[in-house]
């Protein structure tokens, strides 16, 4: 096995970026090795490296070390590739993948990294790009187009532009889309949605719980959609949305699926493992244990996560 390490170095603004390729090289140099540290240099540039390594037909291990994004170029450079598995070592603004498994410190262990197993997981595929979290549509898309605007602000983290871009969009006088929704081959109509998600994880956002009861390795894909409400409606709600306290609020549609995909008539923002994209029509299908994820030596695992495909590191 060998070990490749992307490191975009302006994630989470740079802080913490020495420190991880300082723990790396130390790990290799107490127990040997085959690595290589890369630092990105462009947007795409992981996804394009990785592709190109994962071709070679050797064994690799491959860290995505920043946020979402760095995250969602490695798995769309190895996806296809038996030989090639993918961990995520958190150092960006968010990790909201990470935030399924309880506890983020292991994800920054290099050496419970390196000595962990690896776990086949679902994936969403939407219209050819790989997601590992989730994929939406509405408002928090636009959230999410709009965070990146403050999070070039001086001292503005990750959680806090996801904030003032709620606030931004709040203060529209139309909240929410319209759009024509089809979930599982079954046309729902014309929906009038603040947003429609269908998620592999449960968290979302900077946090937010969109999808209480995903699982990243059930073979199955959550739904929630949210009727457009009234401004007041939205300060009521987006506390409990948060927490994922959902069920028995009326305006949400929450189940189980495998699909989803959407017309609109006018280009809108569609979510995808925060990336943003603009279209009138996407298509979101789970593919089944499409890639296999690291998960450190050290993590205790949630009851629900399927312990029983853990692959071991060779």
């Amino acid at each position: 096995m060998k070990y490749l390490f992307f490191i975009n170095p302006k994630a989470g603004k740079g802080k913490n970026q020495k420190s991880i390729i300082s723990s790396i090289h130390e790990y290799f140099k107490n127990n040997g090795g085959e690595y290589k540290i890369i630092e990105t240099r462009f947007k795409g540039d992981a996804e394009q490296t990785a592709a190109e390594y994962a071709k070679t037909g050797e064994k690799y291990r491959m860290f995505a070390c920043g946020g979402e994004g760095t995250a969602y170029e490695v798995a769309n450079g190895i996806y296809g590739f038996q030989n090639a598995e993918m961990g995520v070592i958190p150092c960006g603004s968010a990790n909201d993948f990470l935030k399924y498994f309880g506890n983020s410190e292991p994800f920054r262990d290099i050496a419970a990294q390196i000595e962990g197993a690896a776990v086949e997981i679902d994936l969403i595929d939407a219209d050819g790009r790989i997601c590992i979290n989730g994929c939406s549509v509405g408002m928090d898309a636009m959230v999410a187009r709009d965070m990146h605007i403050f999070k070039r602000w001086p001292l503005v983290g990750g959680a806090l532009s996801y904030q003032l871009a709620i606030v931004r969009n709040f203060l529209k006088p139309k909240l929410g889309v319209t759009l024509e929704l089809t979930l599982d081959g079954v046309n729902l109509g014309e929906q009038n949605c603040l947003f429609a998600v269908l998620a592999n994880a449960p968290f979302y956002g900077g946090g937010y719980k969109g999808a209480p009861d995903a699982v990243p390795n059930d073979g199955e894909l959550d739904f929630t959609k949210v009727e457009t409400i009234s401004h007041f409606k939205v300060l009521k709600f987006l506390g409990k949305y948060k927490r994922g306290d959902i069920d028995d609020i009326p305006f949400c549609d929450k189940r189980r699926s495998f699909s989803m995909s959407f017309k609109s008539q006018k280009a809108i923002p569609v979510n995808l493992d925060g990336e943003i994209d603009e279209c009138t029509s996407k298509t979101f299908s789970i593919v089944k244990n499409a890639m296999k994820f690291v998960i450190p030596s050290t993590l205790k695992l949630p009851e629900a996560f399927k312990k029983s495909q853990l692959l071991i590191n060779v």
